[in-house]
């Protein structure tokens, strides 16, 4: 009887063994994006020809203070000193078109919608995703297929200030938690911030009818990463399009500023947290970019704008070398974001059609 007790316990032993061990502390991946944020600015700085025309920057003076340095080298870490203190020490950066390293989008659409489905589908659709209307994603996007792997079910999550992304992450088929546009934090163990938030929220008028302040976007995705600790999360900040729409080339700075010291805050709190810490990789990039000629082009993006296929690419984690500013000559798409992401978790993503290649240099696998 105790020898067949032995082998019962033994075998059951020897099942729990064999069966998948997974992780759930990591590894894990942010995706984050600035919504029409030229890599003119990210690699070169405030621009002089825009803050000095008048109608693009009224306070110019405050500007050149804060913004401005005889160097494009100086400039850019005024503006963005995260990108070039931090990532540009321990992560890497693409898209620095002076040394003919090109990131480009391969949807020919040129604005956001068309922009954010080739960055999570890994493919421009360029037949069905022509508008900004708020209709379902008929495509997979990378966090659907995530969500859908053994240890990263509701482990997935996106925040967005731009109100069209439930639609763009189909929340409806993917079932992901996704807090875009001007919905409030919901569950019943909010905690005393998200409260606040969402008391706050309405109660601070936005410039746009679609699209909401992107501290909310920021604070409502920290208080839900510290309280859930998901895996895989997707952070989408806006202003920076919007004000660039509304000729507001000094508010367009600031927001680019300040989103830099958003992404700093997440990197600190992954640093400082156990859970995260040297396990994370942030992913850091566009939908789409802006014109430049004739000047006043800045303003928009679309098929029709010169330029506004350009976009850039930053990564830092504990499986990106520190390269630091690639100055190779090199062609990047944005449809090798998603297949980016799910490597950088050891997953390789699929989907139909076939997504972009993996940026090969920010996974050391």
């Amino acid at each position: 009887m105790k020898s067949l007790l032995l082998l019962s316990l033994l075998a059951l032993l020897l099942c729990c063994c064999q069966q998948p061990v997974t992780d759930e502390a990591g590894p894990n991946v942010f995706l984050i994006t600035l919504d029409g944020y030229r890599w003119q600015e990210l690699f070169t700085g405030a621009d002089s020809a825009l803050i000095n025309r008048k109608e693009f920057t009224r306070d110019a003076d405050e500007i050149r203070k804060r913004f401005w340095a005889d160097t494009p080298e100086a400039r850019r870490k005024l503006l963005t000193p995260f990108f070039w203190t931090v990532i540009a020490r321990e992560g890497q950066l693409y898209g620095n078109r002076l040394y003919n390293n090109k990131v480009d989008c391969s949807n020919t659409m040129w604005f956001s919608y068309p922009g954010y489905n080739e960055i999570l589908s890994g493919y421009a659709d360029d037949a069905r995703i022509t508008s900004n209307d708020k209709i379902d994603n008929p495509n997979k996007t990378v966090l659907e297929f995530l969500n859908e792997q053994p240890g990263f079910s509701v482990k997935v999550a996106a925040f967005g200030s731009w109100d069209v992304f439930p639609f763009i992450i189909n929340l409806k088929r993917s079932g992901i938690p996704v807090n875009a546009g001007f919905e409030t934090a919901a569950g019943n163990n909010l905690t005393e911030r998200e409260l606040f938030l969402n008391e706050l929220q309405p109660q601070v008028p936005s410039p746009w009818g679609s699209v909401r302040l992107d501290a909310f976007t920021h604070h409502y995705a920290m208080e839900y990463i510290k309280r859930n600790k998901p895996r895989v999360v997707y952070i989408a900040y806006g202003e920076t399009d919007d004000f660039a729409h509304d000729g507001d080339y000094s508010a367009y700075l600031k927001s680019a500023r300040q989103t830099d010291q958003f992404i700093q805050s997440i990197w600190t709190y992954i640093q400082e947290t156990p859970h995260y810490k040297d396990k994370t990789t942030l992913i850091i990039t566009t939908d789409h970019g802006r014109g430049t000629m004739p000047l006043e082009n800045w303003k928009g993006h679309g098929s029709s704008i010169d330029g506004a296929g350009q976009i850039w690419l930053a990564a830092i984690g504990p499986q990106t070398p520190a390269v630091g500013e690639v100055e190779d000559s090199m062609q990047l798409y944005q449809n090798q974001v998603a297949r980016t992401i799910a490597a950088s978790l050891g997953i390789d993503y699929v989907n139909d059609p076939a997504p972009g290649e993996v940026v090969r240099g920010v996974i050391n696998r």
